[in-house]
């Protein structure tokens, strides 16, 4: 990145980038302080003698819409936007541990991805907020966990049996992905957002694809489009049916848990069959798709939609009629509307409590504007309607997936297009959604067609906060079953 290259955009799209002075970054900050937008990812820029800060927002008000705005910092310090907008703290705090860009003025000075380990020496002191009354002790869980669950440590404080306060260290498999991907290919650096957090594979690789072909001005195959739908709905599927059956499992509830596995594992059957990788790993690419989808794959998809359906429907009602597994998820762990609004926390945390947002619908992206599907919501915020959420969702995927196939497009799957010589000097972002949430890719394309910038957000970075809060007044016992129903990605968030 070059001065010249920051203040003067040769294409950002679809959305604008607005460079502003400290004075109108801080404005931001209060705007979003004020309830009146939702911050969408705030991240730093650093090459050489040029640094920056960017931050992209959605308006909430009418029409609404989404910008990024860009901050000069030359003297390698901004105005902090956590001081007036809670959500920005941990963003903050991973900016100034990857580029030693400060925010001023920050509520929340403590390292986050940097354990004092980056440099050689041991690892830092931590200095975990301070509870003080009488008849409390604190629990320390984590980072090593009893089972194959990534590294993270909980610090409960507790009155006998309830949670008083929680509060969460991540950052333990810090991998360098912002730096690795700087002056790759674009069809490197997709490889390496696909495996940003591999349970959102699809997801990740689709929003790269789609920031890519945004910086060069160009669309994919109509078949291409459609096919990389497809794959997102059965990622989507996948993931929903793994944590219905996880939450129960936290709940004593072994049966539905292993239909659930069963189910999963014909999911990732038929994707593999369909696209030659259970995962659909680097399928989706700049440009298209990298395989087509298998003769036969309308079939085996049918056969999949009809088995899953029936079933998630018997496994539903025994959900539904299980008093002891109501008792333990029904007003647990709630998060109400307010935070999740404040947070812009999406998926089904966010639509658990009400939170109308879905990328698929609000950031308009094809071929979802030509597809039929509601946005499941529920009120309670807690467990329970975590869970009926993904169940809905469920239903909707395999209706989207019909809805798909018949419709399906014919034509090639990938353009013949240099993406990276058509995108040379232009900058690109897209939201798509994920089955957490809407995830985020921003782009710049350097003069020779590679990576200069990229800035991968997962949904977790505004998700992880709010477990804090869910925990909060429910006991010890509870927090498995809590932090099950949020599942939260740890190898999004450390960066």
């Amino acid at each position: 990145m070059t001065e010249t290259e920051l203040g003067t955009i040769a294409r950002h799209t679809p959305w604008p980038r607005v460079p502003v002075d400290a004075d109108r970054w801080e404005a931001t900050a209060r705007w979003l302080g004020s309830g009146a937008g939702t911050l969408v990812g705030l991240w730093g820029d650093v090459a050489g003698d040029a640094a920056a800060v960017h931050m992209a927002v959605h308006d909430d008000g009418t029409p609404p819409g989404f910008r990024v705005v860009s901050l000069k910092t030359p003297e390698r310090r901004f105005p902090s936007v956590g001081r007036w907008h809670a959500p920005a703290i941990r963003l903050e705090r991973a900016v100034r541990d990857l580029f030693e860009l400060v925010p001023v003025g920050a509520p929340d000075t403590r390292r986050w991805l940097d354990h004092g380990t980056w440099q050689g020496g041991p690892p830092a002191d931590y200095a975990f907020l301070a509870v003080e009354g009488e008849d409390l002790h604190e629990i320390p869980v984590g980072p090593v966990h009893a089972g194959v669950i990534e590294p993270g440590h909980f610090r409960f404080t507790a009155d006998g049996e309830t949670v008083v306060r929680l509060e969460q260290r991540l950052g333990y498999t810090h991998k360098g992905v912002e730096r690795l991907l700087v002056g790759s290919t674009l069809d490197h650096a997709a490889r390496l957002a696909g495996r940003v957090s591999g349970d959102s594979t699809v997801a990740y690789a689709l929003a790269f694809a789609r920031a890519s072909e945004a910086a060069a001005g160009i669309e994919a195959p109509s078949r291409a489009i459609w096919l990389r739908a497809l794959m997102a709905e059965l990622e989507r599927m996948a993931n929903h049916l793994g944590d219905i059956g996880a939450i129960c499992n936290d709940a004593s509830f072994a049966i539905i848990n292993a239909h659930c596995a069963i189910l999963r594992e014909r999911v990732a059957r038929a994707a593999d069959r369909c696209f030659g990788h259970r995962l659909m790993m680097d399928r989706i690419v700049p440009g298209g798709v990298a395989v087509d989808l298998a003769a036969d794959g309308p079939a085996i998809i049918e056969a999949l939609c009809r088995e899953v359906g029936p079933r998630l429907k018997h496994l539903t009602a025994l959900y539904d009629r299980t008093a002891s597994l109501q008792d333990r998820t029904v007003g647990t762990g709630i998060v109400p509307l307010a935070f999740v609004r404040r947070f812009g926390c999406g998926g089904f945390i966010g639509r658990a409590a009400k939170r109308d947002f879905d990328a698929r619908r609000d950031a308009a992206y094809p071929p979802y504007d030509r597809l039929r599907f509601d946005v499941p919501l529920m009120e309670k915020g807690d467990v329970n309607a975590r869970v009926w959420v993904r169940i809905r969702e469920i239903e909707a995927s395999l209706s989207l997936i019909r809805q798909i196939l018949a419709d399906l497009p014919g034509g090639v799957v990938r353009l013949a297009t240099d993406i990276g010589a058509a995108a040379a000097g232009c900058e690109g972002v897209a939201l798509v959604e994920a089955f957490r949430g809407d995830v985020l890719a921003w782009l710049r394309v350097d003069a020779a067609g590679h990576v200069g910038r990229c800035h991968l957000r997962d949904p977790s970075w505004f998700q992880w906060p709010l477990l804090e809060t869910a925990i909060e007044g429910n006991i010890v016992a509870d927090f498995p079953l809590c932090n099950k129903s949020f599942n939260c990605s740890y190898s999004g968030h450390d960066l």
